[in-house]
């Protein structure tokens, strides 16, 4: 089982590299060279839609365990596919935002209902009716995948995230379940790891290939169907998956509010997350992006690791992790109105 492992995982990496080269090299013809924009942090024209390479990376992940329960897996393929075929349209020619969004929920409801609803409940541990569950899940799902891709701005920002936050649930689910090693649900969320390093190859600073909404909807989609799974199957807790993405949660989340506290229009492409105003600021992408990993590997796997040994404090430490995280995102520029001489 490991070596089968090992070879889904060695071949999900290879596939998404070749697939994302590939797309590099014919991004003319593709119609998916991006020029620089309100919402960008580069200043010359880069190919995007890489994250076709993911696609297939992290479909061909899937595919052991759509042998074991093909009724649950092939419907998340599909779904994967195909929200990740609004993201390529959105790449090569921007779409409705109703699009966009209704094709999200209604994609995300899918994946919900393809979860048994005890299990969650059980998961989350409120009393919520069936019907409302299953439309605050739908929602919060699409949320997230908006909040991924507003995070997906600079280079190997997103990649890098999506590596931590698979790698980790993996590991913490292993270390209470030692049985998990080699299960077809961890190989796929590692497949899909690899597959992201693949991209993040060619997306490492200074990147010659961004993911595009292809790369970063797909992802935000599969990370809250493994979210589910891993929930109701009992390997990771509520808090634990609050904490992993907590760093983008709070830069996001934070940007966002300050935006409506402003009576601004959040559905305006912007550059003022705080890992922007960081960019700008170090004038560096790498430095923000290994900033980032170093407070995943620092304080956010610890944190989701205490919260795994200590589920009696889990949302204590959710709690902590947030009053930590959203002051320094605010300190850090997370929805400040940019300056005109930034702004050039």
């Amino acid at each position: 089982m490991l070596t089968l492992a090992l070879i889904v995982v060695l071949l999900s990496g290879a596939l998404a590299f070749g697939v994302a080269l590939l797309v590099r090299r014919r991004a003319t013809k593709l119609g998916l060279v991006q020029a620089p924009n309100e919402r960008s942090s580069h200043t010359v024209p880069t190919p995007t839609g890489g994250g076709l390479g993911i696609v297939a990376g992290g479909t061909l992940a899937g595919l052991p365990m759509a042998t074991l329960d093909p009724w649950v897996v092939i419907p998340v393929l599909i779904a994967g596919l195909l929200i990740a075929a609004i993201g390529y349209a959105d790449d090569r020619r921007s779409l409705p935002v109703s699009w966009r969004l209704g094709g999200q929920v209604l994609l995300m409801g899918a994946l919900v209902a393809l979860v048994p609803t005890p299990a969650l409940q059980a998961a989350i541990g409120l009393p919520i009716p069936d019907l409302v569950l299953f439309v605050l899940l739908a929602l919060a799902g699409a949320l997230w995948i908006n909040l991924f891709n507003f995070m997906d701005g600079i280079d190997g920002l997103a990649a890098t995230e999506t590596i931590f936050i698979l790698c980790a649930a993996v590991l913490l689910a292993i270390a209470s379940f030692p049985q998990l090693q080699g299960h077809p649900l961890t190989l796929w969320m590692l497949g899909l790891a690899a597959a992201t390093f693949g991209f993040l190859l060619l997306n490492w600073p200074a990147a010659k290939l961004f993911m595009g909404d292809t790369g970063s909807t797909y992802l935000g989609l599969l990370i809250a169907f493994f979210a589910l799974a891993t929930l109701a199957s009992g390997w990771l807790t509520l808090s634990q998956w609050l904490i992993l993405p907590a760093l983008f949660l709070a830069d996001s989340l934070t940007t966002l509010g300050r935006r409506l506290l402003n009576r601004e229009p959040i559905w305006q492409a912007h550059k003022r997350h705080a890992y922007q105003a960081l960019q700008r600021r170090f004038s560096s992408h790498r430095t923000v992006t290994l900033l980032y990993v170093g407070i995943n590997l620092v304080v956010l796997l610890p944190g989701a690791a205490l919260a795994g040994l200590y589920p009696q404090w889990g949302w204590a430490l959710v709690l902590t992790v947030y009053l930590l995280l959203v002051p320094l995102a605010l300190l850090a520029g997370a929805g400040a109105t940019l300056q005109p001489e930034t702004d050039k």
